[in-house]
């Protein structure tokens, strides 16, 4: 996989004359998995996609739905780590990785992290609001905070989300407690998590008359969206002026991160908060009806693409997330690389997964 290596040791993360090296990193990716897994290949002829000379465009790759992946055990080669999605609709998606896609994800979440300044030699205490490690949780999200932690070196580490037997119950007191005594120690304080459970304890706070004021350098960093607290998100101009007023964090030492378990790639804010597409991925905006490629600027599916990984055919993913993608000059941060805005979800009996439908698109594959 010479082209994935070339393309994930390109130094800025947003560099945006990389097209071509993405495409031909692509079509090399499509091969591998074309000739290792037959559920792929069927579903690449089914779309009329036999060959690499077919992939004109990343839009050209074949799309498998999201939600596909928790119905069937997609295979495409050996494998070092396994990680599931959060199985909020029940079901989970299992996607494996091998050796080279987690070293091509530790380099380019590097590369980011050092972009958006999270990348830090000072030590500092760890909130996370997430759930804490267990033999019994394989998901992707809780993983993916704990070696969040390791962005930073961890003086200590306290989660919000405890195991016991009854399952993960939250401890805001517990935080609380341990927050008062951070308050007057000498290291920062990072929070890493769940925005659902961080403005539930900025309300409690509010709601108890207690306003901290957390050391220098302490920040915020958000990932794993509101999942099933969608309906009490908060818009972000509330939660920046909660985390101020209860923490004494400042909307600038606020990061917000995108991603998800079928799309290992980290999507993170600029400072006017929008997530910039990374040179290691590319999304293309679909006509929920037709599943077109739509222009700039409209709303519809997001489909996420990326070379990262051989052991499971994640090249081109849809989701169930309506957004837009905006070009670079919308956005005077600087990038050069348009970015994402997420909408909101579509009910998954809502979205045509192929022109004719997710029967045909996986027709011959046995799940």
């Amino acid at each position: 996989m010479k082209l994935r290596n070339k393309l994930f040791a390109v130094k800025n993360p947003y560099d945006s004359t990389q097209s071509e090296l993405f495409l031909d990193a692509c079509k090399e990716n499509f091969e591998y998995l074309y000739s290792h897994c037959d559920d792929y290949k069927k579903i690449a002829n089914g779309l009329g996609i036999k060959g690499k000379e077919d992939i004109k465009s990343v839009s050209d790759l074949p799309v498998i739905p999201t939600m596909l992946f928790k119905q069937h055990d997609f295979r495409s080669g050996p494998y070092l780590v396994m990680a599931t999605s959060s199985g909020t609709s029940g079901k989970f998606s299992k996607i494996r990785f091998d050796f080279g896609a987690l070293l091509k994800a530790l380099k380019m979440s590097l590369k980011i992290t050092r972009h958006h300044d999270v990348l830090s030699t000072k030590p500092c205490r760890y909130i996370v609001m997430g759930y804490k490690p267990h033999r019994s949780n394989k998901t992707a999200v809780t993983k993916t905070a704990y070696l969040t932690t390791f962005l930073a070196p961890a003086v200590s580490r306290k989660f919000i989300l405890q195991h016991t037997p009854d399952g993960y119950k939250p401890d805001f007191d517990g935080i609380i407690d341990a927050l008062k005594k951070y308050e007057n120690g000498r290291f920062p304080v990072r929070f890493m998590g769940f925005p659902s459970y961080t403005f539930f304890l900025f309300q409690i706070l509010e709601e108890r008359g207690i306003s901290l004021k957390l050391p220098e350098g302490s920040k915020i960093l958000l990932g794993g969206g509101w999942k099933q607290f969608y309906r009490e998100a908060a818009d972000k101009e509330t939660f920046y002026k909660l985390a101020y007023k209860t923490l004494g964090i400042k909307e600038e030492n606020i990061t917000e991160f995108f991603g998800a378990v079928e799309h290992p790639i980290l999507y993170t804010d600029c400072p006017k908060h929008h997530f910039h597409v990374p040179v290691y991925s590319n999304i293309v905006i679909r006509d929920p009806d037709t599943l077109e490629p739509l222009d700039n600027g409209k709303v519809g599916l997001v489909n996420l693409i990326t070379p990262i990984a051989k052991a499971t055919p994640i090249l081109s993913v849809m989701t169930d997330d309506l957004g837009v993608l905006h070009g670079s000059s919308e956005c005077d941060c600087g990038c050069q690389a348009p970015y994402l805005e997420i909408i909101g979800r579509v009910a998954p009996e809502n979205i045509k997964t192929c022109a004719a439908g997710a029967s045909d698109i996986l027709k011959g594959v046995s799940l």
